[in-house]
């Protein structure tokens, strides 16, 4: 099979042609063959069968053997507790990056040998800059991932907190312009801060958040749907705000269509990138965008918790001086002392002079510890680019497709055993399968699917959501999950 003529027909918005074999395990261990960043694997520490059992801490390190002979057969294979399990869950937490307890152990060197010194110094044979410049560093790293120069983008807090500090500068409600367009089933943690930061104005949820629901049974709202909606309620919309990728259907929204559109009707634009960040190309300086938050720890394996970033376009974030005060002018937000300036900060005088661009916007010093794995994690992004890593994700999400497909269409029963709700078209997609499986099915496969050390997240109601994940997935899990999930359907047919 020709993979770069596939990439760019899947690109295009076609759908890959796979062979007849195509259902094979060689045919999976020949796109492996091919893998032009194959060799990030092994950049990542994947849970074992043996790992996953953990009751408590033994010291031990998945992968790391004390000899090996203690890990294989007589026959050189390895034994089957000792085996990597499939991890399919990237889209709720990435696997562990080998870089993280690399730079990890560097801060704590650095903390227990320098102490406080350690805000100014830069240690040799360190991977990471001062506690002082690190989120400028994890800025940097972040600005090819999300498409944005470093001085539009801020390392702070969690997704969550950086949305409402977004929307306590961006969401300004006035008796005409007072609603917040968002989608139907948004993250709960979304809903909730979207409704309190409407009820903190005194305004009520149910006149204020407009809701774009699915027009048909797959769930998806089409972007004219949704420009549609722009249209019907523009001039009483002061914040559109939706996520790039919706978590639960795992479609990819038309991010520079839609807020483009907005704007035009004075509407300002936030997206949420939790699910979008690390797996989909991103042109957020190019495509306007006034401002967007997204976690790490998902496609950008920086932990769990781990901390998050924003970007605020550089129209928002420019100082100003007032020529006959001196004094800053500066879009208004909630500020704190590591949003001032580096020139000032220092001074302890309570003049607040922000810092130029998105920095600008943080309330607290971070982290270093956070850093430090978020540093870590970005590390692997700089031995690839988005890029490729979008080709390896069109590419092995279709594949999942196709053997997903060939397993109902290989059903002798009336009701398939389940539908794929995750748009068909590649460019509405990123590398997550959002499986639909018919009722009552959803805690037996998930409990097969364990059994066979393979993990994947479920979403109740009957969702399996299915993350191939360019960096660290291989072609040959994706087939041994389907043989797995297609032995456990067939089961259910027989009984």
């Amino acid at each position: 099979m020709d993979v770069a003529a596939s990439v760019q027909r899947l690109r295009s918005g076609k759908s890959a042609e796979f062979p007849a074999e195509a259902t094979t395990l060689a045919f999976a261990q020949s796109l492996d063959a091919q893998d032009v960043i194959g060799h990030l694997r092994n950049e990542f520490i994947i849970p074992t069968r043996k790992s996953m059992k953990k009751t408590a801490l033994d010291g031990t390190i998945p992968g790391q053997k004390a000899t090996a002979a203690s890990s294989e057969t007589t026959n050189g294979t390895t034994k089957e507790e000792d085996q990597e399990i499939i991890y399919f869950v990237g889209n709720s937490l990435g696997a562990q990056p080998k870089a993280v307890r690399e730079y990890v152990h560097a801060q704590l060197e650095t903390w227990c040998s320098i102490g406080v010194n350690g805000h100014f110094r830069t240690l040799d044979n360190s991977p990471l800059t001062s506690w002082l410049t690190m989120a400028e560093d994890c800025s940097r790293k972040f600005a090819p991932i999300v498409g944005a120069s470093p001085d539009e983008i801020v390392t702070m807090n969690s997704l969550t907190m950086n949305l409402h500090l977004m929307m306590a500068s961006f969401y300004k409600p006035t008796p005409k312009r007072h609603k917040i367009i968002l989608e139907w089933k948004p993250f709960p943690s979304d809903h909730y801060a979207i409704e309190s930061q409407i009820t903190w104005h005194g305004l009520d949820p149910k006149k204020s958040m407009v809701q774009l629901t699915p027009d048909n049974a797959n769930f998806y709202i089409s972007t004219d749907q949704i420009l549609a909606a722009i249209d019907e309620h523009a001039e009483e919309t002061a914040l559109l705000l939706l996520p790039g990728i919706q978590y639960w259907s795992g479609q990819l929204f038309d991010i520079p269509r839609i807020t483009a559109h907005a704007q035009s009707l004075g509407i300002v634009v936030g997206w949420d990138l939790a699910h979008g960040a690390g797996n989909v190309e991103l042109s957020l300086h190019d495509w306007n965008v006034d401002f967007a938050c997204w976690c790490t720890y998902k496609y950008l394996n920086a932990g769990p918790g781990a901390i998050a970033g924003a970007f605020i376009h550089e129209r928002h974030g420019r100082v100003t001086f007032d020529e006959s005060t001196g004094a800053p002018i500066f879009r208004p937000r909630l500020t704190g002392w590591y949003g001032g300036d580096l020139s000032v900060r220092f001074n302890m005088d309570n003049k607040f002079l922000p810092t130029p661009g998105a920095s600008g916007y943080q309330c607290a010093n971070p982290s270093a510890i956070d850093m430090a794995a978020l540093s870590g994690a970005l590390s692997v992004f700089e031995k690839t680019d988005m890029k490729t890593l979008r080709d390896k994700a069109v590419l092995i999400t279709a594949y999942a497709e196709y053997l997903l497909d060939d397993m109902v269409a290989s059903e002798k029963r009336d009701t398939p055993s389940f539908r794929i709700i995750t748009p068909h078209d590649p460019r509405e997609r990123g590398t997550q399968l959002s499986v639909l499986l018919r009722e009552g099915l959803l805690d037996r496969v998930q409990a097969n699917l364990e059994e066979a050390g393979i993990v994947c997240d479920k979403r109740k109601p009957d969702v399996i959501r299915v993350a191939p994940v360019s960096m660290y997935t291989r072609y040959v899990d994706v087939w041994r999950f389907m043989e797995t999930l297609r032995k456990t359907l067939d089961e259910e047919e027989t009984q």
